[in-house]
């Protein structure tokens, strides 16, 4: 009989800081002896946006090393895992300063009392200017719903980011399967055409101060029909926003409303990178056999 390794787990509800909301999570310890193809159907079995691995770092002076898995693939970078990764770390003992090892390179954050921080000074790279038409007709919506031009960009995870011209018409969206993936096969990336849209709430930025951005993001062709939390896309966003303008900017962005499970990411981007932070907590715990 084949003996299978135990590895502990648990599962965090990210950006947010009620049970049930956010963006779930899986956190797997002591990860340093699966291969790739286990952690990637370990992915798989929790079917959740993405799962993290934690690692022994490559530096010993580093907090530790995480692998960010979704259902289909590795990916080099995303927000909700590493708020979450903080959080889980903090609830072990370690930070409040925390630096971490992704495949971007090393992170540096902060997590305490259920809240985490990490900034991220990858460039944004502006990768296509995807046709309106096209991406119009994979949200199910039409031309005259949409903006402004949209734009595939990346800080090592690509999205095409489009405003809209209402916050009805970003709840009124239906992807179409079938134009999305032939805007994967016309503007190949790492991430199948991922679509990023979203809404500009101007009454609630001036009251605010700051840019409140209602956003929903779209990967079904990665296993993510609809992702209630993306730190990684309101990071792009915010770097994009702030290269347009030159100036710093700050987002607050709601995300999830539309499928039931709320989120809150707080996005900063200037010149010297993007800082993303919010809230996660603890929901689940337990054994894994592989």
């Amino acid at each position: 009989m084949t003996t299978r390794q135990t590895l502990n787990y648990c599962t965090y509800d990210v950006f947010t800081d009620q049970p049930f909301g956010g963006n779930p999570l899986a956190v797997i310890f002591e990860a340093d002896a699966l291969s790739d193809a286990q952690m990637q159907v370990i992915a798989r079995e929790f079917n959740f946006s993405e799962t993290v691995f934690f690692q022994t770092p490559k530096d010993a002076a580093h907090t530790m090393r995480l692998r960010i898995f979704t259902p289909t693939r590795e990916l080099p970078f995303a927000g909700h895992p590493t708020i979450g990764a903080a959080v889980a770390l903090s609830d072990l003992g370690h930070g409040p300063d925390l630096t971490l090892e992704l495949g971007v390179g090393v992170l540096p954050a902060k997590a305490e009392l259920g809240t985490a921080s990490f900034h991220a000074s990858q460039p944004v790279e502006v990768l296509a200017q995807p046709d309106t038409e096209l991406v119009a007709k994979t949200l199910g919506l039409a031309h005259t719903d949409i903006a402004h031009a949209p734009v595939m960009a990346s800080m090592g995870v690509p999205f095409t980011f489009t405003a809209l011209t209402s916050r009805a018409t970003l709840s009124n969206i239906e992807i179409d399967l079938a134009a999305m993936k032939t805007g994967n096969a016309r503007y190949p990336s790492s991430r199948d055409f991922s679509q990023a849209a979203y809404w500009r709430d101007d009454i609630a930025s001036l009251e605010a101060g700051h840019d409140v951005i209602h956003l929903r993001m779209f990967a079904p062709l990665d296993s993510i029909p609809e992702d209630p939390a993306t730190g990684s896309a309101a990071a792009t966003l915010a770097s994009l926003f702030c290269a347009h303008s030159g100036a710093p900017i700050s987002l607050t962005v709601y995300q999830g409303q539309d499928m039931g499970r709320p989120s809150v990411i707080r996005a900063h981007a200037d010149r010297d990178g993007v800082t993303i932070s919010g809230a996660a907590i603890k929901m689940m715990q337990g054994q894994l056999l592989v």
